[in-house]
């Protein structure tokens, strides 16, 4: 699975050099953040999203990721961004903004 998102960030014009890896270190600490933080994220916005990223960009980056990779290897991808998903499920969170 490493060695395809390597290739993916090599060989795709729309990805940067260790964007996948960073679109996973933002999603999983958005997930991870309390359910005040984030009740306030959705509420008022991140006020740290222009210097640290946004984690709803990120959760993005994995989507168009898990849609250019091969069968097996976005199946095994699915499980680790199925997890941190999970992570967002267990709060009582408003749906998201369409």
């Amino acid at each position: 699975m490493l060695s395809e998102i390597a290739s993916l960030e090599r060989t795709r014009n729309y990805l940067d050099p260790g964007e996948i890896g960073w679109a996973v270190r933002m999603w999983s600490d958005h997930v991870h953040r309390s359910a005040r933080e984030l009740w306030h994220h959705y509420e008022h916005g991140d006020v740290h999203e222009y210097c640290c990223g946004n984690p709803l960009q990120a959760r993005a980056v994995l989507e168009t990721a898990l849609r250019a990779m091969s069968l097996c290897g976005a199946r095994e991808f699915r499980k680790v961004i199925a997890h941190l998903d999970g992570q967002l499920d267990r709060l009582s969170l408003p749906p998201p903004p369409a």
